[in-house]
Formats: structure tokens, sequence, C-alpha cells
């Protein structure tokens, strides 16, 4: 395996990513009983022997990480309610249990699977590391709920994972007397706090993970970016919304930010970095993650207007009614006006931003995608990202054992989702068009 358990520097992500930067003390490094090795002090008059104190076997974890996450996120979230309870019962019954339900029945643990599997790839293979990866993993867990939580309030969806949004099943468990506009507003605020609390118990989670100064260092640098990087996507998201931007390059600058680093590249520099990893396998992951996490986004924008509802656990066509500013939107528009496509533009000029669009009109709006090639080439594209990905991974690490596994995960993330035959569907085309000449990832 081409790495190193380096303790003196990191590389910089690729950009957008900010560098990552060790402090300049050496990393006290554990055995495999979790204590320090010999010659080595912990900052700050810490005792290294104390630095790991949570006994995990790595091997059983890679035989079920979601399972191992769902435990450990158990003991976690038990403990936030327990002390919650200790604030106000009442708080700690109707905020903080709805808070560990959402979280507790979460979807595939994707995000804290790739920190589990980037620190196996990256040589972590004793029980203190292993007990990191899974605490950090359960904070990603965390500020996902957050992340979902508020996007549903900002998107007024009323649908997640099948079921009623955060904000709608408060809304809907008020009581009978209170006047609809009230329980509305009440639903939406005790959704904003409900982030608010998720992010607070995942920062919480973060800073309690049992780790040598070094490794914790370069860990709270890594997060501290990831939640930046979060608020600065939503925003221009949102902005975008406002604007009715349709430009290909911004749509993926904002998917950039707002899902391939958080999704992909800052899980897989948590994994490595609580694993030691030296800075040349760091930045070739973060590559990778970057080109597998726009193809992510970019498959998710496609199953926002062409995914089963079933399987996707939303209504089709938010993003449509929202007029949100995707790579997929941007895309159609720039092929209609390419090809003067005047009935095409005059459909995605009543459907986009229309929160009362019909079926009908959505399925008009499939109807272009198809027949302006906007959906095959976005398809194309997924695939093309996801290669380019594969090849940085294949660069950085020796693909046996976990980072064999680690390469499956990123496939699968970036894999194309099963679809219906393209009726009258022309062929994908790559050839740029306007200002398609200027996109991609940079």
């Amino acid at each position: 395996m081409r790495r190193t358990r380096a303790k003196d520097q990191h590389a910089a992500a690729p950009s957008p990513a900010p560098r990552l930067v060790a402090p300049a003390r050496p990393a006290v490094r554990r055995r495999r009983d979790g204590r320090a090795a010999a010659g080595t002090d912990g900052a700050d008059g810490a005792d290294p022997a104390d630095v790991a104190s949570v006994s995990v076997d790595p091997d059983v974890v890679d035989a079920d990480v979601p399972a191992a996450i769902g435990r450990a996120l158990e003991q976690v979230l038990a403990d936030r309610l327990t002390r919650a309870g200790v604030l106000d019962a009442e708080f700690a019954g109707e905020l903080g249990e709805r808070v560990a339900r959402f979280t507790k029945e979460g979807g595939k643990r994707t995000r804290s699977q790739l920190v589990w599997w980037s620190m196996r790839a990256c040589g972590g293979d004793d029980e203190a590391t292993a007990a990191a990866a899974l605490q950090i993993g359960v904070a990603l867990e965390l500020i996902q709920t957050c992340a979902l939580v508020h996007d549903d309030v900002m998107d007024g969806s009323a649908l997640r994972r099948g079921r009623p949004a955060f904000h709608t099943e408060v809304r809907d468990g008020c009581d009978g007397d209170t006047p609809p506009g009230r329980a509305a507003r009440f639903g939406a605020a005790a959704a904003v706090l409900a982030g608010d609390l998720a992010l607070a118990w995942a920062d919480d989670v973060v800073a309690d993970t049992a780790l040598d100064p070094w490794t914790a260092s370069v860990v709270r640098e890594v997060w501290s970016d990831m939640r930046t990087e979060m608020v600065a996507g939503q925003f221009l998201d949102l902005r975008g919304q406002l604007s009715a931007s349709r430009s290909p390059s911004q749509a993926l600058r904002a998917a950039q930010l707002k899902s391939a680093l958080y999704s992909v590249v800052r899980p897989l520099a948590l994994g490595a970095a609580v694993a030691g990893a030296d800075g040349r396998t760091m930045e070739a992951l973060c590559s990778a993650g970057r080109y597998v996490g726009a193809a992510f986004q970019l498959r998710d924008d496609l199953e926002d207007v062409f995914g089963d509802p079933q399987r996707t656990g939303k209504d089709c066509g938010g993003d449509i009614r929202e007029g949100k500013p995707t790579y997929l939107a941007a895309l159609t528009v720039a092929r209609a006006r390419a090809k003067a496509d005047l009935p095409a533009l005059e459909v995605l000029e009543r459907a986009l931003g229309n929160q009362d669009l019909t079926c009908a009109g959505l399925d008009e709006v499939r109807e272009v995608m198809v027949r302006t090639g906007a959906r095959a080439a976005v398809e194309a594209k997924i695939d093309r990202l996801s290669a380019q990905g594969l090849r940085h991974f294949d660069g950085a690490l020796d693909v046996v054992g976990p980072a064999s596994r680690l390469r499956d995960l990123l496939s699968a993330h970036a894999a194309r989702a099963a679809a219906p035959p393209r009726a009258r569907s022309q062929p994908a085309s790559d050839a740029p068009v306007g200002s398609e000449a200027r996109e991609g990832v940079r």
C-alpha cells in the first residue's frame, strides 16, 4: 500500500477545499493497546495513555459498518438525551427525542461508512483508531440530521424518507385548537432548533473523540471547513433560486460546495486524518472525492425529476417547483436556447419555480429534458466524473483489502440509478453548447 503513517505534514486537498495544515508538534503514535508509543508526550500536559480508552475491534466492525455506527449512535444519543432531560423534561421529550429518532432512522450511513473505510484503507488497524472513526461517523450522522431538517424547512418539503418531514410532523402534532398558521410557524421554528441541536451534538461528539493532539488538530480543521462549506453551498443554492440563475458552471460550483465536499471529500479526509495518512494519499483521496461527489450530486438531480418516490422517499419535481439552479435544469435551458427550441423554452419558463406545477406539467419538463439531450448528457457526465474519481483513487492506494471496499463504496455512490428507457431520446452528446463550454469540475 503506497501510504505512510505521516506525522509531520498534510498536503492540500484540491481546490476549492482549503489546505489541511498539521501543527508542528509530532503526533502521538498509538500502539494496538491504545497507549502512546515510548518517547512521545501529549500536548498541553495531556496523558497520552488517556488518548483512546474505548476498545473497538476493527475486524468486527468491518463485517457490518452501518450496524456498528447504529450502536455507537444509540450510546451517544442516550447520553445526550439524559443530559437534555436534566435541563428540561419537555425539551428532551418533544425536541431531543425527535432529533434522536430522526437520526437513528437515517438512510444508508454512506458518509460514516466513507469515514470508516477511508480510515481502514489508509492503514488504521488498532482499537483506538477504530473507536475514533466510529465517533466521527456518529458526528456526521448528526450533522446530516441538521442539514436535512433545515433543508426541508427552506425548501418547504413535506416528505423526507417516505415520512412527514420534521417540521410537518411537529406541525401536525399540535393541538387541534391551534390555528393552522400558528401550528405551521411552530413546526418550522421547532425544526430550526432541532437542526441547531443536532449540530451542537455533532460538534460535542467531535470534541469528545479521543485523539492525540496532532490528529485532533487536523480533524478539527477538516470539520470546521466542512461546516462552513455546507452553509456556503446552501446559500448559493438559495441565491440561485432567487436570481433564477441558469448557468451550468455556477450550478456545478454550488453542487461542489453543498454536496460533493460534504458528502464525499470531507468524510474521506476525516477518515484519512484519523488513520494518519500522508499528504500525498490525502490529496489523492480528496481529488477522487471531488469527482465522485460531483457525480453523486448530478445523479441526485436526475433522481429528483425522474426517480421513483417509492424508492427515493420524497416527491418528484421538488427542485423544479422550487426553481433550484441545478446543473440538469441549467443544461436543459442552455440546450433549448442553443437550438432555438421555443416550445421547450416556453415549458421551462412555465415550470421552473412554479410551486403549483402539476404532474402533467412535470411530465412536460421531463419530455423536454429528454428531447434536448440534457438528460443523456448529464448521465454521460456522471459516468465520466465517476471514472475520473476512481482513477485518482487507484493512483493513491493499492486496491486490495479495505481499499477495495472503499473503492466499491465510491463506485456505488456515483453509480447511475436504474431508469426506464428514454423514449424518443437523442444520443448522448458531450459536445459543449453555449455556456457548457466552460463547465466542469475544476
